[in-house]
């Protein structure tokens, strides 16, 4: 009977169940490592990790020992399947990559396995890990050059995007490239308010449901902003751009008008207005 080492204290119990039945097929069977190796076509250090709890064997190479060990290979593959879940949810992939079987000559002298059917990462595969990695780094570094360069080339390009337009697309964003101290040379407006048919007109706009909030510009604001002076509540100047005094005084209107107080033009806003 071998004297196995403790299986590793953080392996999941399912796995731990499939390698101790592995280990007692092992001795039943009688056979050592290099034996196992010559029976079974998997390297005597493949055994070795798989009865150690360090890697779980393929469904290959538990039927082979089942078949070595004279035992029925249904009840183990099924204790594989049930651990193959659980070292997938442990590692976080695919359970396990089948190892190809060795040929037998290769099997019984396993020093002469090559470094990638022992599990180990050969100096090739490192280094060309290795050169990947590199020219990742080599072409991110390239590209952060030309953003910049490009970046430093357009310095005259807007920094900020604009405005959202209203819903009705009607009204042009303020410009949010412009100096906030420096006033924005646009049209003047004026109020030249009437009644037309039971509605009060400005001269600017004649809209009834344009959306208009803070940061919109052009004439349906000064509409609005006619309409609310019209009602007796300061807009601040009719300059057709729609800040935070154009907004406070709206939301004066709704609250007056019984409406939602949002500082959102809308088409309830707009029947108060023209009222």
């Amino acid at each position: 009977m071998s004297r196995w080492a403790a299986l590793p204290a953080e392996l999941d119990p399912r796995v731990r169940q499939l390698a101790v039945r592995l280990r007692r097929l092992k001795d039943h069977s009688g056979l050592s490592l290099r034996q196992l190796a010559a029976r079974t076509g998997y390297s005597a250090k493949s055994w070795e990790r798989y009865l150690g709890g360090r890697s779980l064997p393929p469904r290959e190479a538990v039927e082979a020992l089942a078949r070595v060990g004279g035992e029925d290979p249904t009840r183990l593959l099924a204790l594989h399947e049930v651990a193959t879940d659980a070292w997938g949810n442990r590692h976080g992939a695919a359970a396990t990559v089948a190892e190809a079987p060795v040929p037998e000559a290769a099997a019984a002298q396993p020093e002469f396995l090559s470094a990638d059917a022992t599990g180990a990462r050969s100096p090739g595969r490192s280094l060309r890990i290795a050169l990947v990695a590199g020219a990742v780094a080599l072409v991110l570094a390239v590209s952060t050059a030309v953003f910049l360069v490009v970046r430093l080339a357009g310095g005259g390009a807007q920094e900020h995007p604009p405005a959202p337009l209203a819903a009705t697309g009607t009204s042009a964003p303020a410009s949010a490239s412009a100096p906030r101290s420096a006033p924005l040379e646009g049209p003047t407006y004026s109020c030249r308010v009437e009644r037309i048919d039971g509605r009060w007109y400005a001269g600017n706009s004649r809209t009834q449901d344009a959306i208009l909030a803070n940061g919109h510009a052009g004439p349906e604001v000064a509409e609005a902003q006619c309409l609310l002076r019209r009602a007796g509540i300061s807009p601040g100047g009719i300059d057709g751009i729609f800040g935070p005094v154009t907004e406070r005084a709206v939301k004066q209107v709704q609250k007056q008008a019984g409406l939602v107080v949002d500082g959102i033009v809308g088409p309830h806003t707009w029947k108060a207005l023209r009222g």
